[in-house]
């Protein structure tokens, strides 16, 4: 079996899935991704399958998280747009297996990343920052198990996703010490900082940029980068109301169906 056609396989697998429900416990092993260019391989069939995405999410971006699934690095994984959502939607909670909740800083792009661009040129290509919450999903039933070439096929647990407001002024503000909350039903539930995204939001961004330069991949003006959770993920279930909030930059809420 050929290459692309052992990742379509596994893509096949993956959606399958995701669009029933059904949780795997590996891919099987003819066509499970062998190192992370083949992981990576899978994301990309994937989205063959799922339609249009519109950037990118990042996985694991503190030293816990990393230390939870048994990865030494970030890992990398599209956003879907048939999985995102406003603000103030309500999102369907049937099917969920991780749920969790993970208050992040996004980025959106306004200029293609050259290839050659190093972190302040990366940075400068930011059109803004938006506020957001990702809703994070494995197909995997024990997905801290299976290890980063199968998470990366499984596009990084990514899941639905909700895009708050623009924050003005963002590059002003000093993103690594600027704190952050969530509250579950009215109830605060974790609070963290920027800090927690390998240091700063931004370097996030950049480290993004030089992992899918890895793949072969840039990063281009009208992509969204969500750069990761700032405070640890928040468990949540069916009626549940979340507000993640950002202090004086402004807040995301919305809740799940019961």
């Amino acid at each position: 079996m050929s290459d692309a056609n052992r990742a379509g396989a596994a893509a096949d697998v993956l959606w399958n899935a995701w669009t029933s429900g059904e949780r795997i416990a590996a891919l099987p092993d003819d066509v499970r991704p062998r190192d992370d260019a083949e992981g990576f391989a899978v994301q990309l069939a994937i989205g063959g399958r799922a339609g249009r995405s519109y950037g990118w999410k990042i996985a694991a971006t503190t030293a816990s998280g990393q230390a939870h699934i048994g990865v030494t690095g970030p890992l990398p994984g599209p956003l879907f747009e048939r999985f995102r959502h406003d603000p103030g939607d309500v999102l369907a909670s049937d099917g969920m297996h991780m749920r969790v909740v993970e208050a992040e800083f996004a980025y959106l792009m306004g200029a293609d990343v050259a290839p050659d661009a190093g972190p302040d040129e990366i940075v400068a290509a930011v059109d803004g920052l938006h506020l957001a919450v990702e809703v994070p999903d494995s197909r995997f039933a024990r997905y801290e198990t299976v290890g980063g070439a199968q998470l990366l096929a499984d596009c990084a647990c990514a899941g639905r996703f909700v895009l708050g407001p623009e924050v003005p002024g963002w590059a002003e503000h000093d993103l690594s010490t600027w704190g952050t909350e969530v509250w579950i039903n009215g109830e605060r539930a974790a609070t963290g900082s920027g800090g927690n995204v390998l240091g700063d939001p931004r370097n996030a961004l950049v480290w993004i940029v030089e992992d899918l330069r890895r793949h072969g991949r840039g990063l281009h003006a009208g992509e969204l980068v969500t750069t990761g959770t700032t405070t640890a993920p928040v468990p949540v279930g069916p009626g549940d109301e979340v507000r993640a909030a950002f202090g004086e930059l402004g807040e995301v809420a919305f809740s799940f169906g019961g």
